[in-house]
């Protein structure tokens, strides 16, 4: 399995990427080993998770929220069922 997640940054800020262990991935963000913008900009929590089957899927899906506006990715959050 993987999953496409939303954490929120310490200064506000919404990063998207893809993993197939949340918590571990969540760990690795928190202790500066999750890549360069989640070390600069420190992690505060998980916002949003979508499970896919594949890593191809995952991966279509973390580019096209990627490429939308801040205001479209918190309406994804808040309508989470």
């Amino acid at each position: 399995m993987y999953y496409v997640y939303l954490i929120e940054c310490g200064d506000g800020t919404i990063y998207t990427g893809i993993t197939t262990d949340i918590q571990r991935r969540l760990k690795e963000h928190s202790s500066g080993k999750g890549g360069a913008y989640t070390r600069s900009k420190k992690v505060k929590k998980i916002l949003y998770t979508e499970q896919y089957i594949d890593r191809s899927n995952a991966l279509k899906r973390e580019t096209e929220i990627k490429g939308w506006r801040r205001k479209k990715k918190l309406n994804l959050i808040k309508n989470q069922s």
